[in-house]
């Protein structure tokens, strides 16, 4: 009854497991592949600069310090301070929007979140945030003007319209429940200071500094990950030294 109690619970986590897996690989809609790599500095100094210029008057990294951006990033203080802030905080504060949050509220219907964690809290992680920032489309019947594939109906309008251009949605076949045509694809109506190409990078840099903010800890963990591989390499090598010359005598 055990055997068959642990082969029962074995199948039903493997189950588990690959639904979840086959989840997190294809979200509803089609998902798109960031490509981010946090290895890339130029990339996360890019966005860091994207994300302040375009997107901190509205949303804190309330988990993220100015200092710690400038250590972890290769940048100095005098260029933080300088560049990338905007509210007069010290060199030692967290990075908070200078937007008010009842204004936020009355101006959006919600205050915009922070978004220190979002990376690590969306199913997809990085890929998500990059679809939704790319998933931008002028909509006439929305209050801002804006709508999103990706998000239907979020409250925020489309920051980066200047770099992408103007958006818009081409329909294609009615949906059977509804009636209604969807949309099958976006295009450029009005192009922008970016070609798509460049557009996608800085989206891709904005995506790589967000998933950077969110576990700041992981640019050092990555770059120790090799010594620590070495280290048991030689250390498994010291053991098995070890056990022969014990086993020498017993022999």
């Amino acid at each position: 009854m055990t055997k068959t109690f642990m082969a029962r619970a074995a199948a039903v986590l493997g189950g588990l497991l690959l639904s979840f897996s086959a989840l997190a690989a294809t979200p509803a809609g089609g998902i798109m592949q960031s490509g981010t790599d946090l290895s890339d500095r130029a990339s996360l100094q890019r966005g860091a600069k994207l994300f302040m210029n375009y997107c901190s008057g509205c949303h804190s990294l309330q988990h993220l310090r100015y200092s710690r951006m400038a250590e972890d990033l290769g940048l100095s203080e005098e260029e933080v301070m300088e560049n990338l802030n905007f509210t007069g905080a010290a060199f030692g504060d967290p990075i908070m929007s200078s937007m008010p949050a009842d204004q936020a509220a009355e101006w959006f219907g919600v205050a915009p979140p922070d978004l220190s964690l979002t990376v690590r809290s969306k199913l997809g992680g990085p890929d998500w945030v990059y679809t939704f920032l790319m998933s931008f489309y002028q909509d006439d019947s929305s209050a801002l003007g804006w709508n999103n594939t990706w998000f239907p109906d979020v409250s925020m309008p489309n920051v980066l319209w200047e770099l992408q251009g103007l958006q818009r949605p081409v329909m294609g076949q009615a949906d059977p429940a509804t009636g209604e045509p969807g949309i099958e694809r976006l295009e450029i109506a009005v192009p922008g200071s970016q070609t798509p190409q460049e557009f996608q990078r800085s989206v891709r840099d904005i995506t790589a500094f967000l998933e950077y903010a969110a576990e700041p800890i992981a640019l050092k963990r990555y770059s120790i990950g090799v010594w620590v591989l070495v280290f048991l390499v030689f250390f498994t090598l010291l053991t098995w030294l070890l056990k022969q010359e014990y086993w020498r005598d017993v022999k």
